[in-house]
């Protein structure tokens, strides 16, 4: 067994150089959602160098790739799932660009062994992960069945520390807009519709709402148009929210009642109006316990440790969540400062070139490929993590 580690070791120690480099590059060209043209080139192209089969433009996402490697030993079906989208203005200040070089190098660590272990590993380029045009990928790769034969998939995402797979909450990222009919406010003001009237009162209806929600549901949003002269009535106005709960079934609850809302304040104000989702739903995340077990055993292993309080709970979004709704999944995060940074700032996109923030590359690679190749050599904990996952699944709403 320690053999076997060994070359997974070896396997990634021999091209982290390659992988850290690739990562400093996807940092200096940071490309947002259905844009992530040059990283996807770049992880896709060394991947297809490593011997995967690469496809590129996959799951109705341009920037998005699938890559392959399957042994003819049979075995389970192991996903790395990569990010690498980067923030609007700020960049890689969720630090993608480790994230996606990570995964890489993780399936190029257990292909050392794949053959002798059996199996099939997959990378999924994962476009999006910060929403955006065409965004949360994931969405449409669990949409497009690429999930469907799959037994567990992993990531690991950078953060100021160590720590094991959350929930999240559910989202629905939709766009609110009105369409009124413009005249002079002073001279003419009843021929006109004022479409800002009807996103202003979806906002005082949205306050309202909250006082009859419960904790773990989130409504936040932003004017994106609200007229372009005070001394005419706006004929367009448009706003985006999120729509955020702690599972699906109450999101969709939730859902109707803010498109209520909405429709109400078209009565109102005579406007019409158009709503929807701008990009793919998120799902909430169902973590698999036992699945974290062993990723932190690996993680032990390399002199690492759990920092983080194990009962936190996530309060953002990730489209990880709709994967974690058909196949064991782990997400845990990975140690890039030695103090605290906050996720989108100036400081964590600092973090995400740092030393350390390169290094976990190699530790989160090593860990990933060992935590893999533990489920790949016990298939009773394969089964014991699946049993699981099927349980949370199905009690996630109790």
């Amino acid at each position: 067994m320690e053999n076997i580690r060994g070359l997974i070791d070896k396997a990634v120690e021999e091209r982290v150089k390659v992988y850290k480099d690739i990562a400093l590059q996807i940092h200096d060209k940071p490309e947002v959602s259905n844009y992530e043209f040059f990283a996807c080139k770049i992880l896709s192209e060394q991947l297809k160098k490593e011997g995967f089969e690469v496809e590129v433009d996959v799951a109705g996402h341009r920037t998005g790739f699938d890559a392959r490697y399957k042994s003819k030993k049979e075995g389970p079906t192991v996903v790395f799932y990569a990010e690498y989208d980067a923030l609007p203005g700020i960049g890689h200040a969720c630090g993608h660009n480790l994230f996606g070089a990570t995964s890489s190098l993780a399936a190029i660590g257990l292909k050392a062994v794949i053959d002798e272990v059996g199996g099939e590993i997959r990378v999924y380029g994962t476009p999006g992960e910060e929403g955006g045009e065409n965004g949360s990928a994931k969405g449409s790769f669990v949409r497009e069945g690429f999930f469907e034969d799959v037994d567990v998939a992993l990531g690991v995402h950078p953060k100021y520390e160590h720590s094991l797979t959350t929930t999240s909450l559910a989202n629905d990222p939709v766009d609110v807009e009105f369409f009124g009919r413009a005249s002079h406010a002073a001279a003419a003001p009843e021929k006109g519709i004022n479409a800002l009237d009807a996103i202003i009162q979806v906002y005082n209806a949205s306050n309202a709402l909250r006082q009859h929600l419960t904790d773990d549901v989130r409504i936040h949003g932003v004017i994106t148009n609200g007229g372009t002269a005070a001394n005419v009535v706006p004929e367009y106005a448009s706003a985006r929210f999120y729509l955020r709960a702690k599972s699906r079934p109450v999101l969709n609850d939730l859902y109707a009642k803010f498109e209520n809302i909405v429709k109400g304040a078209a009565m109102q104000t005579g406007a019409e109006y158009k709503f929807g989702l701008f990009q793919n739903s998120v799902d909430n995340t169902v973590p698999t316990p036992l699945f974290d077990e062993v990723y932190e055993k690996n993680l032990n292993r390399y002199g690492e440790f759990i920092s983080e309080d194990r009962n936190s709970k996530g309060i953002g979004s990730s489209d990880v969540g709709n994967i974690s709704q058909v196949v064991p999944v782990i997400q845990p995060c990975i140690k890039i400062s030695n103090e605290y940074i906050a996720g989108h700032s100036i400081e964590f996109r600092e973090a995400a070139r740092s030393e350390l923030g390169l290094s976990s590359i190699e530790l989160g690679a090593k860990v990933l490929a060992n935590t893999a190749l533990d489920i790949i050599l016990n298939p009773a904990l394969l089964e014991r993590i699946k049993e699981q996952h099927r349980e949370n699944v199905h009690n996630q709403n109790s």
